[in-house]
């Protein structure tokens, strides 16, 4: 056989191969794992609160602002050096500002500036406590059971150590629904 059709026979070869496992056989070993007691309601991504919802108005507490563009996720490649994402940032710090009535300098960080994937449902306690006045007077409750709201939903550091404290708006947005 000439060697140059071998090396074709071995390259199809292969390419059938890596499909049938990676394009067949894995997939289906996910979606099986993914029916194990316990996953399946992640897995599912139905009523979860693992993904970020974003609310309109102003009862709702709000997510970090987002670099994908819907439906997709994905993040921009604008960095703090780049002129026009200054500008983003420098605009929705303003307009933040302006919804929770404090000045500039009082705004977040993670409130302007915009999640890679945007489906990350945690924002900073201070974040969360900013949006707490505005929340609590569009629902009619006190701001301390907004404020209590805000601790029952906040992550804590994993293994008391890793990363910072986190409030998941999502699942804080179901809790205020159902708030007396």
């Amino acid at each position: 056989m000439n060697p140059m059709l071998r090396q074709v026979a071995a390259g199809l070869r292969v390419l059938l191969v890596l499909t049938v496992l990676t394009g067949i056989l894995y997939p289906l070993a996910v979606w099986g794992v993914s029916r194990l007691p316990g996953l399946h309601a992640n897995a599912e991504a139905v009523d979860t609160t693992l993904v970020a919802v974003d609310r309109e108005g102003d009862q709702w507490f709000h997510t970090r602002p987002s670099a994908a563009t819907l439906p997709a996720s994905g993040g921009s490649n604008k960095g703090e050096r780049n002129a026009d994402y200054d500008t983003v940032v420098a605009e929705r710090r303003a307009t933040i500002a302006h919804r929770e009535g404090v000045p500039e300098a009082q705004v977040p960080q993670d409130a302007v500036t915009a999640s890679a994937s945007g489906l990350d449902p945690h924002i900073s306690t201070a974040y969360a406590l900013l949006q707490a006045p505005r929340v609590a007077r569009e629902n009619g409750l006190t701001e301390d059971r907004v404020r209590e709201l805000i601790t029952e939903h906040t992550d804590r550091r994993a293994a008391g150590l890793l990363g910072e404290p986190g409030v998941n708006v999502t699942a804080l947005n179901r809790a205020l629904k159902a708030a007396p």
